[in-house]
């Protein structure tokens, strides 16, 4: 029994090993990934619309900041900021993995249609959570938990604790 165990033991703790000594993807293997997927290309558009809604609210800035605030250089300095995180997440196996995949005509498709999927994806998500929201409404009504408006009904203010009654003076003699 003892050996069985020992041999168990021992495999659990390579397998740990193994998991332990995976080489993490390189700088230049994590922005092959970014550069395959199309990264640049979102975050400078992601850049652009955030521009663009600062502008809406800040319209005392000259158009002239806007157009050096969106830049190629803020995107590299964020892809810059994000590789270690796929370094904490990805090995370079896994990287290489989707390298493959991304290359692929499958992973190709999918860079191209996501955005389109996650559009249209969020109005549907939206429907439903208005759908729900409203079943929740209805539901609480009929229950009488909430009043016709779907707010909670007024309630009577609660009395006022009763006065403690006085105590007698004490006599001292």
């Amino acid at each position: 029994m003892r050996k069985w165990t020992g041999i168990a033991v021992g495999l659990a703790l390579a397998g740990c090993a193994g998991q332990a000594l995976a080489a993490p993807p390189s700088e230049q293997q994590v922005r092959q990934l970014m550069d395959a997927v199309g990264m640049g290309r979102m975050l400078s558009a992601m850049n652009g619309q955030m521009a663009a809604v600062m502008q809406k609210s800040l319209p005392c800035v000259p158009a002239s900041y806007w157009q050096g605030f969106v830049d190629a250089n803020a995107t590299n300095q964020l892809i810059s900021r994000m590789v270690p995180v796929y370094q904490k997440h990805f090995t370079a196996e896994d990287i290489d993995g989707l390298l493959t995949f991304y290359k692929s005509p499958l992973g190709q498709k999918v860079i191209t249609q996501m955005p389109a999927t996650m559009s249209e994806g969020m109005v549907v998500g939206q429907a439903w959570g208005r759908e729900r929201g409203e079943q929740m409404i209805s539901q609480l009504r009929t229950q009488g938990t909430l009043n016709a408006q779907g707010q909670c009904p007024a309630t009577a203010p609660a009395a006022a604790p009763a006065a403690a009654p006085a105590k007698a003076p004490s006599k001292k003699k």
